[in-house]
């Protein structure tokens, strides 16, 4: 599985669960749920410690931004444009807005305590900052169980951007589908899920700017798409992702990836004195995720990320494949270093050898 780490945490959490439910009711010293009153949230907490650290080191070194991204990152001020804080100036610049909600959590209030709950909320939380900054995200700010982030930036190209930004919600919905899923069905717990909202806005209609006062402000961006961007996900289905039209046109991707939620929600935003019509998709992350090529299917449907050694291994099969179809073609020859190519151009003459007198 991809997010080990995080899964096996869960798990923890709601098998001590279990346990402390299963002893007997009404033991002096034991609250509600059967933990020792004496117990601190101190020792809580250090009993959960875990390693924080999402096994995103099998991704391709070409996809990681860098390895330290995580132990770097900052809440809410982007590095590119940190200038601006706490000043007048404003600067355009385009982006990508995500919004990622996380919902079926009050459901843990059926059987959890607060401690645990949290425990549970801020570890799903974690895995999605994890994912987003190791995949060159920004994290802006944190809404309720939410995450809200921006990609892109002063030093990457748009397409590159978006391409970041929905691997990295692709990848997230995948953990949160399957693997949250089974533990929480395993202890009778609702299916915890998220939705998702990604749009684009290019330089014109994106304005960064410090909103607030003093202390009490926040660098970020006035746009409409990053409006968008949030109010996308309470489209999107269990699990699913929302993207507006500018990401569809940007990442000219497979057609069969997109789909109108429906005629009724076809538009996200409408201005018919502009004769503006904004449209919304919804994403099929599991077919965008299975066309990636560090990203390969085993035999019962399952994910994961291969290696690169599995990478080259690949790239070398679909080499030999392509020559042996070339060479049952009969098109090909071999050019002036050895290699075999297609004889595209080349223009065969008979022979002017003469044998014999």
């Amino acid at each position: 599985m991809i997010y080990d780490k995080y899964t096996n945490h869960l798990k923890d959490i709601v098998k001590a669960n279990s346990k402390r439910q299963d002893l007997v009711k009404g033991i002096s010293g034991l609250n509600s749920f059967g933990r020792s009153k004496t117990q601190t949230i101190e020792q809580i907490r250090e009993q959960r410690t875990f390693s924080n650290k999402l096994q995103l080191n099998t991704l391709p070194l070409t996809l990681m931004k860098q390895t330290d991204l995580l132990s770097n990152a900052q809440l809410g001020l982007h590095p590119d444009f940190k200038h601006l804080k706490n000043s007048d100036e404003t600067e355009n610049h385009h982006i990508v807005s995500l919004f990622i909600d996380i919902q079926g959590s009050t459901n843990l209030f059926k059987k959890y305590d607060l401690e645990d709950i949290y425990s549970i909320t801020n570890t799903i939380q974690s895995a999605a900052i994890h994912t987003i900054v190791s995949l060159g995200g920004h994290v802006q700010r944190l809404q309720g169980d939410g995450v809200f982030a921006y990609f892109g930036g002063k030093t990457i190209e748009k397409k590159e951007a978006i391409k970041f930004a929905i691997t990295a919600c692709s990848m997230f919905s995948y953990f949160v589908q399957n693997d949250l899923k089974d533990v929480f069905l395993d202890n009778d717990i609702e299916n915890i899920n998220t939705r998702i909202g990604i749009d684009f806005g290019n330089d014109e209609d994106v304005l960064w700017a410090n909103f607030g006062l003093m202390d009490v402000s926040e660098l970020t961006t006035l746009s409409l798409h990053t409006s968008l961007a949030s109010k996308m996900q309470a489209f999107a289905k269990r699990n699913g992702i929302v993207v507006g039209n500018n990401v569809k046109e940007l990442l000219q991707g497979d057609e069969k990836w997109y789909a109108i939620i429906s005629e009724e929600n076809r538009y996200i935003f409408k201005n018919p004195a502009k004769k503006f019509f904004y449209t919304q998709y919804s994403f099929d992350w599991f077919k965008y995720l299975k066309s990636l090529p560090f990203i390969s299917e085993s035999a019962d449907g399952q994910l994961h990320i291969v290696t690169e050694n599995e990478i080259r291994e690949k790239e070398r099969i679909e080499r030999l494949r392509n020559t042996t179809a070339l060479l049952h073609s009969q098109r090909a020859f071999l050019d002036e270093n050895g290699k075999i190519n297609d004889e595209s151009g080349v223009h065969h003459e008979k022979h002017r050898f003469h044998y014999g007198k």
